[in-house]
């Protein structure tokens, strides 16, 4: 009687071939994760950047053009008439032309001045009675004087050394490339064919008084190095093309944006 003997169930183990194609297939998937992870990494890192450059940008030019649309504001006097009172409908206003302390701002020689790169407005603050005192409702800005001067002066300056922009000596952007500002002026001399002239600085005190309004354009960058492709440019404040790929130190391979705004300036005799 012929026995047979039963066979077991059993497993057999992943070949070499089989481990390796597995270990190929692993290393493949890893690889397009890490490319997509690093893709999506610089894409958020250039949006963020760019969004950084435009919260910048509209700081600048929101502080800038309130000053300038303010520079040459005088106080109204409500009772410029002896024995007039304030409160009547009929009483004599006017404007105050000079100032009355020795640290108010003076229209003839502090409504505005400046170059190419940088430029100084002022103008008299109005004031009003609160319950702890005198408050002024205007200010610079740095959002002062904190004392009781009447007048309020912001002067803004390009540092190229530190790429920044200052007020009053305090920083106010940084990561700035340029900052340009042009003068234009009403030209009358053909009559009947107004025209506006656009000057980098005023050397003529006279030519103040045709000031009609000033155009300000900054250029700002970011905090990215990006990998972009050779000749990748942007126009300056100049009207130049600039290569982002060939600026020196911390500018090479940055986003660079330009801004330019005019506002229009009070038609006051200075």
């Amino acid at each position: 009687m012929m026995m047979t003997k039963s066979l077991k169930n059993t497993q057999g183990g992943l070949t070499l071939i089989e481990l390796m194609v597995g270990l190929a297939v692993g290393m493949v998937v890893v690889i397009v994760a890490g490319v997509g992870l690093l893709a999506s990494r610089g894409i958020s890192g250039t949006v963020s950047d760019a969004s950084g450059i435009q919260q910048q940008a509209a700081y600048a030019v929101r502080t800038i053009g309130m000053q300038l649309r303010q520079a040459g504001s005088r106080y109204l006097n409500l009772d410029a008439q002896d024995g007039v009172p304030a409160n009547e409908i009929i009483g004599v206003v006017g404007f105050e032309s000079g100032p009355t302390d020795t640290s108010s701002f003076d229209p003839k020689t502090q409504t505005i001045s400046g170059t190419g790169n940088s430029i100084s407005v002022g103008y008299r603050r109005y004031s009003e009675t609160v319950v702890d005192g005198m408050a002024y409702l205007m200010a610079d800005c740095l959002g002062g004087p904190t004392g009781v001067e009447e007048g309020a002066i912001s002067a803004f300056t390009f540092n190229s050394g530190a790429n920044t922009l200052q007020c009053n000596g305090q920083v106010m952007l940084q990561n700035v490339a340029a900052f340009q500002v042009r003068y234009l002026l009403q030209n009358n001399a053909t009559a009947g064919n107004s025209t506006i002239r656009y000057l980098s600085a005023i050397t003529n005190t006279a030519d103040w008084k045709k000031l009609q309004a000033v155009e300000v354009c900054l250029e700002l960058y970011g905090n990215e190095s990006i990998d972009m492709p050779a000749d990748s440019s942007y126009t300056g404040c100049n009207g130049a093309a600039i290569d982002m790929t060939s600026l020196p130190g911390v500018r090479a391979n940055r986003m660079h944006i330009t801004y330019r705004n005019v506002f229009q300036l009070r038609t006051l005799e200075l």
